[in-house]
This record gives structure tokens, sequence and C-alpha cells, in this order.
């Protein structure tokens, strides 16, 4: 492999993480959000269950900064910065607690759709540890999007 290549797609990886890094930050801000105003019937279930998921958002945003550092790479650390590269968005329109779980499906199919990309770039690389952290993150990703439509009745 010539060493312009590599060089694109180290850049790649890196930017691809800092997506990933991004979507998680801004998925961080927009559970808590859901966490202080899901109301109805399944608030206690749900005011649980979205502060466990904004604990892990959080976890998991640090998991991905830490590994773009060991590789040598620069995290995103800014919201400017998240609000720009994250592939996901947090509008804020989402009122009932169906809407909110909705968002959070659609987000996390979006999130390991893109997982799955860093995979395949990672692999190329001949970096492992990357990828497979991503295949974590993918399928966890994939759990959260099988228990929430289950919740809706999907």
């Amino acid at each position: 492999m010539n060493t312009q290549h590599t060089k694109k797609n180290e850049s790649l990886v890196e930017n691809s993480m800092n997506t990933q890094l991004s979507n998680w930050f801004i998925l961080y801000s927009k559970l808590h959000r859901f966490h202080w105003y899901v109301k109805g019937p399944h608030f206690f279930t749900l005011h649980e269950k979205f502060e466990e998921l904004y604990n892990q958002a959080a976890e998991t945003a640090d998991t991905i900064a830490e590994r773009l550092l060991a590789i040598g790479g620069q995290p995103a650390a800014t919201l400017n910065s998240y609000l720009k590269q994250a592939s996901i968005s947090d509008e804020g329109s989402e009122k009932t607690a169906s809407e909110m779980v909705q968002t959070l499906i659609n987000d996390y199919k979006q999130i390991s759709s893109e997982s799955k990309f860093v995979i395949g770039i990672a692999e190329e690389q001949n970096d492992p540890s990357t990828a497979d952290l991503f295949v974590g993150l993918a399928e966890e990703a994939d759990k959260h999007v099988w228990m929430l439509s289950a919740y809706l009745g999907e």
C-alpha cells in the first residue's frame, strides 16, 4: 500500500471516529433531556432507562476519545465541533415518550451502521483494536434498537 493511500485512510479513520465521538456526545445530551422531560404512564421505567443510557453514552464517548489519542489522533472536544461533525441531530422536537424512544431507535441504527463503516476502514489500516471497539459498539447499538423497538411493540 502506498504512503499517500495510507495517510488518506488514517485521516478517514480519525474523521469517522470523530463523527462517532460527536454522535455519542449528542446522544448523551439528548438522553439527558429525555430523562428530564419524559412523562406519562411509563415515566418510572423510561426515566431510569434514559439515565442508564446517558451514563453509557458518556462512557462510550470517553472510550472513543481515548482510542483516538492512543492511535495518534485528535478527538473532537468542543460542543461546536460535536454539532458540526455528528451525523445525528438533536432538534428537541420530541414531546411524547414514544417520540423519544423512536428517535433513539433511529439514532442507534445510524450509529450501528456508521460503526460498521469504521470497522471496515480500521481493518484496512491493520488496526484490530479500533475495529474490535467498534464491533462492540455496533453490537450494543443493535441491542438498544431491538429493546427500544420491543418497548414500542414493533
